[in-house]
């Protein structure tokens, strides 16, 4: 099984920026071979699909409330998937998480039974 740890979060200003960290791992998990995802989760509400990459990175998808500000990406050979928030909103605030499946289409449902800790962010003045 993947683990997952994720890292980066904290209290930004609104239109500040802030980049996630998602390190996996797992004695069968071959990172090279899936593609990634990051999901958040706000107060009082259910966990929404971010943005998902493929295992090469040559394709990306995103939710459209972030199309634009975020940028997911991917370090294969550290075996690490990024989020790259910029123009950071209030509504932005959550508890992030990432993940991955078999495809991508699977992924952005977002209905894996295994989840990270994840890492909070918080965008206030």
């Amino acid at each position: 099984q993947v683990q997952l740890v994720e890292s980066g979060g904290g209290l930004v200003q609104p239109g500040g920026s802030l980049r996630l960290s998602c390190a996996a791992s797992g004695r069968t998990f071959s990172f090279t071979r899936y593609p990634m995802g990051w999901f958040r989760q706000a107060p009082g509400k259910e966990r929404e699909f971010v943005a998902v990459i493929s295992w090469s990175g040559s394709t990306r998808y995103y939710t459209d409330s972030v199309k634009g500000r975020f940028t997911i990406s991917r370090d294969n050979a550290k075996n690490t998937v990024y989020l790259q928030m910029n123009s950071l909103k209030p509504e932005d605030t959550a508890v992030y998480y990432c993940n991955t499946e078999d495809s991508i289409s699977r992924l952005r449902k977002g209905d894996m039974d295994y989840w990270g800790a994840g890492t909070l962010v918080t965008v206030s003045s």
